[in-house]
């Protein structure tokens, strides 16, 4: 019950923000771009026992930058599958999830998300799942992900509504790893 309250007190605050300076997408997409071409090690803090994530080294790799597309590629262990791809464009910021098979094939699911709604905050942008997203996964409708960002920590976060379902790593800014081997479909 606890996450759902922060969860909701997260929307409202955001959604508090729609006449804000609309900077504060650029503020928190300069801040994403200062920390591209490093990476760094994740916590798992949600689920704590996640069968596919728990126990396993999390590392975000902010690999390549731009104007308008900033990827990063996350690894979960040996699994070299997931990049997320944030799109800035009129305003607003698209965060898609781009799977890829070992031989660096699209998954048959991939490039789900959603755009944000509003300019959000300087360290906070929410992503309502898409129309494309509920299509191509019906369970997913009611997905929100959301983004924290400061100096020292980046969180990615996803809370499907109308479940239990909630999902959170946290990433330690202060302590930059070694960048990893290229995510599978990319090349050096």
């Amino acid at each position: 019950m606890r996450y759902l309250i922060t969860f909701f007190c997260i929307v409202c605050i955001t959604s508090i923000s729609i006449g804000q300076d609309k900077n504060e997408v650029d503020q928190f997409w300069s801040s994403l771009q200062s920390l591209c071409n490093t990476s760094y090690e994740g916590t798992l803090l949600l689920p704590e026992n996640d069968p596919q994530f728990a126990g396993k080294k999390l590392v975000m790799h902010v690999r390549s930058c731009n104007d308008s597309e900033i990827k990063i590629p996350f690894f979960v262990g040996n699994d070299r599958s997931r990049t997320w791809v944030f799109t800035k464009k009129n305003n607003r910021i698209l965060l898609k999830h781009d799977h890829r098979h070992e031989d660096g094939s699209e998954d048959e699911i991939t490039m789900y998300g959603g755009m944000t709604t509003n300019v959000g905050q300087a360290g906070l942008q929410v992503f309502p799942a898409d129309a494309e997203t509920q299509a191509m996964i019906p369970a997913a409708s009611g997905n929100v992900w959301w983004v924290t960002l400061d100096k020292t920590t980046f969180t990615y976060n996803l809370r499907r509504l109308g479940t239990e379902r909630i999902f959170t790593i946290s990433f330690d800014l202060s302590k930059p790893v070694k960048n990893p081997e290229a995510p599978w479909g990319w090349k050096e």
